[in-house]
């Protein structure tokens, strides 16, 4: 209790002595991921993602009470095929003009043109393409989740730390597969890491579970690993989450497997504990039965970012956010070890990247030994002098 008075009397001393009372509606807008997982655990929730905003907005309505700031989740789910710019004109109408966008690629950068036209400043959750964050960069975007680059090289740092620098690459055929693949080449170039071989496993259809058996998949991964050039690790190349679940203790080869299965890097994990992460965990299991997956922490993270943002600017004009957060004064807490800050250049929020195995976290990257001018977090990633973005 003493702690908590502390730390509230912190953050009222950091506050403008007249606050202005402030009624924040932040908009949810996220499309439905798909249910055809390799692993009925790891069928989505129907509040998926939604639920850590909500949990973010209870967390900024504890202290709005004593800032004069109220905080409201909007949810909006966009279905296949929806129009996008309705979808934010919905939003918008509600008084939301802030928004935690949970979209793919594409929908998110047809979002921004909308948001921009309406004064909205977007959040993004869930996509990790390193185009978002480089040509395609916009100003009224800020990324919570990390990139493909920012994934694979925490998991390159670990690897390389680890003295596993020969890895058999297997990816899958769908086009964002490949995506992550640059990734993880990019990865192993940049910390001197080999690919030693490259396979493809081809997606024929059908259905993830029903299709598949021990019997069947028994017999399938070890021909797919078969005859492999000498290797440390295979690296799985997975994003559909079509294959890479069933590689571990089927290889032909007695050897980890990491990336899309195995030991995986995330922004977050139902498993962590660590830093004080094991409350947050409490508290999202007591208020939605369920565990909190990444995409849940990169919502509540955006919440959190905007309750932080308001306080401390005062302010509810999402410009004026933007702009705090973008500055040296932001910093936020959340349960990583590490105050967690922007990169102002393509305003992607610098973060440790998790290695979990699915039942505990194994490593937190960066690694020791992997330094950096300005943050070692900026290992992770593409950096300053390497951005392609122009913020418009």
């Amino acid at each position: 209790m003493k702690s908590l008075a502390a730390a509230l009397f912190l953050l009222l001393a950091a506050t403008p002595a007249v606050a202005e009372a402030l009624d924040l509606k932040v908009g949810v807008l996220r499309e439905p991921h798909s249910r055809e997982t390799l692993s009925i655990l790891d069928i989505p929730a129907a509040d998926d993602t939604l639920a850590g905003a909500l949990l973010g907005a209870a967390d900024n309505n504890t202290t709005g009470k004593f800032t004069h700031q109220t905080y409201e989740a909007i949810d909006q789910t966009l279905d296949e095929g929806a129009d996008v710019a309705a979808a934010i004109d919905a939003l918008a109408d509600k008084g939301a003009r802030l928004i935690i966008a949970d979209l793919a690629a594409d929908r998110l950068l047809a979002a921004s043109e909308r948001a921009k036209a309406k004064g909205a400043l977007l959040f993004n959750v869930s996509a990790p393409d390193e185009k978002l964050r480089e040509e395609d960069c916009r100003a009224n975007v800020i990324h919570v989740a990390p990139s493909r680059a920012m994934l694979a090289d925490g998991l390159a740092q670990y690897l390389v730390w680890k003295q596993w620098r020969k890895w058999l690459l297997v990816k899958g055929s769908h086009p964002a597969d490949e995506l992550l693949a640059q990734a993880y080449r990019h990865a192993a170039k940049k910390f001197g890491a080999k690919i030693v071989e490259e396979r493809v496993y081809e997606d024929t259809g059908g259905g993830r579970r029903s299709d598949s058996g021990s019997v069947q998949t028994q017999r399938q991964m070890p021909v797919l690993t078969q005859n492999a050039a000498a290797y440390d690790t295979l690296v799985a190349v997975d994003e559909s989450e079509v294959f890479a679940g069933y590689l571990p203790y089927r290889t032909w080869d007695p050897r980890p497997v990491a990336g899309s299965a195995g030991l995986y890097p995330t922004s977050w994990d139902p498993a962590h504990e660590q830093w004080g992460a094991h409350q947050l965990q409490n508290r999202f299991m007591a208020t939605f039965r369920r565990l909190m997956n990444a995409r849940d922490n990169n919502a509540w993270l955006a919440m959190r970012m905007i309750g932080e943002a308001a306080t401390r600017a005062n302010s509810a004009d999402p410009e004026k956010l933007r702009a705090f957060i973008a500055s040296p004064e932001f910093s936020i807490a959340a349960f990583k070890g590490v105050r967690l800050t922007l990169r102002p250049w393509n305003q992607q929020l610098r973060q440790p990247i998790l290695l979990s195995d699915g039942r505990m976290t194994v490593s937190v990257s960066p690694q020791e030994g992997f330094l950096h001018q300005v943050s070692e977090l900026d290992t992770l990633g593409f950096d300053q002098p390497e951005t392609k973005c122009r913020l418009k």
